[in-house]
């Protein structure tokens, strides 16, 4: 994915946050960005440390974790194509939590500075930055209802469908299959289960239907059923935040789409 194209998509998400100008555009089209390979397993935010560049995810996916002080892993939230990583970072002293590459990728590196200079020169961006990681938080809230109410297969499902929907919004996918970047010990520390545990329910949730796998790439038979059983519905993703709402002062009008 090149720069430009993916700045394209991020203008344009940042479009139904609030009402840019060509300023605001050019702004985020004028940031020093460097970008560089990186391999699976790479470090792009270390807990402890002080944050100097933001990240924008050119390909590749990223997950972000936090880790026990015996060295149990919980992964948090996933990050594809066109995702600032960590944008409130810029904002705090230090990174309280890890961001890794799960895939070999391309990252676009941008100082910090920069990112606080763009938010203070350009009050629309700032706004939509903010609900951006407005809606990394409502997401965070939906993990923590996936892990600790909802049984094994639908927490798996609940996965599934969110990953599904996130690339739908990106444009990188639809809700009918993908490949999914996940080793199942990776998806065991996203649901709070053992690799064991894991396997078992991926084999129920394809005994009934439910997907169908090859190797990495998961088939969707039939979306709506595979929603309705994992009890998922976008409106957590706020993908129909709507900028005009916003700018008269009112509450966004969020409707849920998934249903």
């Amino acid at each position: 994915m090149e720069l430009a194209d993916t700045l394209g998509r991020i203008i344009r998400r940042y479009e139904r946050r609030a009402e840019l100008d060509d300023g605001d555009r050019n702004a985020i089209r004028a940031l020093p960005f460097r970008t560089e390979k990186v391999p699976a397993g790479h470090f792009l935010v270390r807990e402890g440390t002080a944050p100097k560049i933001s990240c924008l995810i050119l390909s590749g996916y990223a997950y972000r974790h936090k880790s026990t002080t015996d060295g149990d892993r919980q992964i948090v939230s996933l990050h594809v194509s066109g995702d600032f990583v960590d944008l409130e970072a810029s904002l705090l002293a230090k990174a309280d939590h890890n961001v890794q590459a799960l895939t070999d990728g391309v990252v676009a590196t941008v100082p910090v500075e920069a990112v606080v200079a763009l938010i203070d020169k350009h009050p629309r961006l700032g706004r939509a930055m903010w609900i951006d990681t407005l809606i990394d938080a409502s997401i965070y809230r939906e993990w923590v209802m996936n892990v600790g109410r909802r049984t094994a297969p639908r927490r798996i499902g609940h996965v599934l469908c969110e990953f599904a929907c996130r690339l739908e919004i990106a444009g990188l996918g639809t809700t009918t299959g993908f490949i999914f970047p996940m080793s199942q010990e990776q998806l065991a520390d996203t649901v709070g289960l053992t690799t064991v545990h894991v396997n078992r329910t991926l084999k129920l949730l394809e005994d009934d239907g439910l997907i169908v796998r090859h190797k990495r790439f998961i088939e969707i038979p039939d979306w709506a059923r595979l929603r309705d059983f994992s009890g998922f519905t976008d409106l957590y993703l706020h993908r129909d935040q709507v900028a005009d709402a916003g700018r008269r002062g009112q509450p966004p009008q969020i409707a849920a789409t998934g249903r």
